[in-house]
């Protein structure tokens, strides 16, 4: 007689293949940040003129 189908664990190696595919996506982007930023092609915004709320409009 045959087993019946675990459909737990075949949910489990589907979520498990799913999540090892984001992180290598996502390890690929991070490779990809530092390399721009080790050649100086993304500088860091100046995020503090840009945001700040409190200043009066000038317009």
């Amino acid at each position: 007689m045959a087993r019946p189908p675990n459909y737990g664990q075949q949910r489990a190696e589907v979520n498990r293949g799913k999540q090892a595919k984001k992180e290598a996506k996502q390890r690929e982007r991070d490779e990809a940040v530092a390399k721009r930023k080790a050649a100086g092609q993304d500088p860091e915004p100046d995020t503090d003129a840009e945001s700040d709320t409190d200043a009066p409009n000038r317009s």
